[in-house]
């Protein structure tokens, strides 16, 4: 299980550097960087320092194991040393998530809890132990993402000499997040679920990230940002604690932080309280929706998400049935074989659609978008002049009214649904089927370990999508059948009215 609040989950970089969509290479063994921490800190790494790094297999040189409560109980004594007012939850090894916070007394609904003081909040505008590294990155206009996980990094790098070395050192060495599969895993395992595009998205999104900084400025100042501490390995853990653990506070205008303490809350899909920062107690809090007794875990929203999101960022997956936000993506696609193939896919691009979209789809039903783009797919070309407007309903980047109705290819529509929606069941059916014999010949029993935990989540996650599939396909199914039953009545009423004027 994760540990973490509330979190957007949006593109990493904004107005920073382009993407490119290249192949996604394997994550190789890097050198670890490790500090003396008896040595006076410096911003620059001489070549000296350098040449004594080792080169290690998958090893972050900071942070601890995922359940650690020795780390974690350093961490309370800190935060309580720096400014932490006294807490009614202690950090506790917890059945939901490795850790979680334990209420000690009773809590009530409608109580506040935690009040984190900004002093203890990572930002943005943090202050750099290294002045001279921040200055650099500050100047260059990195973006809050990129900025922030160079930040961990530099921090972590100076193990004790850091003011944050507590709370980097009850971090967790390697964060559950999508990010840490490989994509042999990721294929092998989630080849029937759409999460599986986005988590290669994010991977390649990280490694361009990665990339653009040791381009534009990390070869530029390699005393302040040398390779054997900034690289793809570290990046990825970065990353993968931001992922799972930065909150937006709105009433800081919305900043993006690192929240110690507080992102020990697991996440309860029946819990709807969130973090955010108050004014008046100047401190960040949450306010109970429930009462908890001494000994219960106490528990906080990460958002609605579906089950896919909350494996992509956090690396679990509620119980199939439990997380009312639960969808499934379902991926649909012009024919290129359709007439006006040249037409509608020009309407699309111009609505900010590709020839191939995702759609959400609930156990309630699916967007508007997604029929909008059905009947854009089945419309003959006699519908040429309403391409435009079934392209423009179809995205979620217009104003423009969604439910529109064309009749004369409801039927159409609603059947190309539905055999997208059969086609991809099929895929859920076949791993499923499939899924006790995918490969558990690994020598190592730690590896073997991984091997089944992975595979339980890939089971859990197709088991919980293809659940929504089934049911949109038996809507589907019987909106189909309505319609067609209704046609067969309308015709056997104009057959019987034009015999008997015969």
């Amino acid at each position: 299980m994760a540990e973490a609040s509330g979190i957007l989950q949006t593109s990493l970089i904004s107005n920073f550097h382009p993407f490119h969509k290249t192949h996604l290479p394997q994550l190789h063994p890097v050198l670890s960087f490790r500090r003396n921490p008896t040595i006076p800190i410096q911003c620059s790494v001489s070549t000296s320092e350098t040449t004594k790094t080792t080169t290690t297999q998958n090893a972050i040189p900071w942070g601890c194991d995922i359940d650690s409560l020795e780390n974690a109980s350093a961490l309370q004594k800190w935060l309580s040393q720096s400014g932490l007012p006294p807490q009614k939850m202690a950090i506790e090894r917890v059945d939901v998530g490795e850790r979680g916070l334990v209420a000690l007394k009773n809590i009530r609904k409608g109580e506040k809890l935690l009040f984190v003081p900004p002093s203890l909040v990572i930002s943005a505008d943090s202050e750099w132990s290294c002045e001279e590294a921040g200055e650099v990155m500050k100047k260059n206009s990195v973006p809050d993402w990129p900025l922030l996980a160079t930040y961990l990094i530099s921090e972590a790098s100076l193990m004790e000499s850091s003011r944050w070395s507590n709370y980097i050192s009850a971090l967790p060495r390697q964060p559950y997040s999508l990010l840490y599969w490989t994509r042999d895993e990721l294929d092998r395992y989630l080849e029937a679920s759409q999460i599986r595009e986005r988590a290669i998205e994010r991977v390649t999104n990280v490694i361009g990230t990665y990339k653009d900084l040791r381009l534009r400025i990390f070869s530029k100042y390699p005393h302040l940002f040398p390779e054997e501490v900034y690289n793809l390995e570290t990046f990825s853990w970065s990353f993968g604690i931001l992922f799972s653990r930065l909150v937006r506070l709105p009433s800081m205008d919305g900043k993006f932080a690192l929240v110690p303490w507080a992102d020990m809350l697991n996440h309860n899909c029946e819990v709807e309280t969130f973090l955010d920062y108050d004014k008046s107690s100047q401190g960040v809090l949450f306010t109970t929706d429930r009462p908890y007794q001494p000994g219960e875990q106490v528990f906080i929203s990460y958002g609605k998400k579906s089950n896919g999101e909350l494996l992509l960022s956090y690396g679990f997956v509620p119980k199939e049935g439990t997380n009312p936000s639960d969808s499934v993506e379902l991926s649909l696609s012009l024919s290129k074989s359709d007439k006006c193939y040249k037409q509608k896919l020009a309407a699309l691009r111009k609505h900010g659609l590709q020839v191939s979209q995702r759609y959400p789809i609930r156990i309630t039903g699916w967007p508007l978008e997604l029929m909008a783009y059905a009947y854009l797919a089945v419309s003959p070309p006699s519908m040429s002049s309403q391409f435009d407007e079934m392209a423009a309903a179809a995205s979620n980047k217009t104003d423009i009214k969604k439910d529109l109705r064309y009749p004369e290819i409801e039927e159409e529509a609603l059947q190309f649904i539905l055999d997208s929606c059969e086609s991809s069941i099929s895929k859920y059916n076949k791993f499923l089927q499939q899924s006790g014999t995918l490969d558990l010949d690994v020598t190592s029993p730690k590896q073997l370990n991984r091997r089944l935990f992975l595979k339980q989540l890939a089971v859990d996650l197709c088991t919980s999508e293809r659940r929504i599939l089934f049911r949109t396909q038996y809507i589907l199914r019987r909106r189909l059948r309505d319609i067609r039953s209704g046609e067969l009545r309308a015709l056997k009423i104009f057959n019987g009215l034009r015999n008997f004027f015969k």
